[in-house]
């Protein structure tokens, strides 16, 4: 069920060491991609995939994870096994605010399809977009816009009401992160 799907799918920043995931699972995350809708239906949306380990531990570099958080995350030995990075192709088109949405809607699926599959991972918008392009060795027609870390989840996520309009999430004393989320009737307008 969707609704279940959506519950499971949460940002994942610590992962199981020793589970990887392939180029194959990372490609077929990637066609998924492709069903969804674009803006105008340009589709200017590529992708890198990072399953190397080398690679991978150099792009967490890159990254920064759950900056209002105290802790390191991911933490050492912890980190995701795979990455893919969304870029946007200028041969396309230009960057323009409207690619953003199809920058979400592409990011959203493959962490559904992702979580569909046992796997987690985090969207991760802190990095810079230079040091991404060189460590990759993109060609300068693709801009990374966005980084997806993924593995198999190494903790528990909860969903909690917002109270008193803080959305502001936490981890406990056991590691657990709690996420708090605005009530329904929040976000309805009459």
């Amino acid at each position: 069920m969707l609704k279940d799907l959506l519950t499971e799918s949460r940002s994942i920043r610590s992962f199981k060491a020793g589970e990887a995931i392939s180029a194959d699972t990372l490609t077929e995350l990637v066609a998924l991609t492709r069903l969804c809708p674009a803006a105008m239906n340009l589709q200017v949306l590529k992708y890198r995939l990072v399953y190397k380990k080398d690679e991978c531990a150099a792009l967490l570099k890159e990254t920064r994870w759950a900056s209002s958080l105290s802790q390191k995350l991911p933490p050492e030995g912890r980190e995701p096994s795979g990455y893919i990075v969304l870029c946007h192709d200028t041969t396309i088109a230009p960057q323009k605010p409207i690619f953003s949405i199809d920058v979400g809607i592409a990011a959203q699926t493959i962490m559904l399809g992702a979580r569909e599959k046992g796997f987690g991972g985090c969207i991760i918008g802190s990095a810079s977009e230079e040091r991404l392009s060189a460590l990759l060795k993109l060609p300068t027609h693709l801009i990374p816009v966005l980084v997806l870390g993924l593995g198999v989840p190494d903790e528990t996520v909860v969903l909690t009401d917002a109270e008193n309009g803080s959305v502001k999430y936490h981890r406990d004393e056991n590691n657990v992160h709690y996420v708090p989320k605005r009530l329904l009737e929040e976000l309805i307008v009459s």
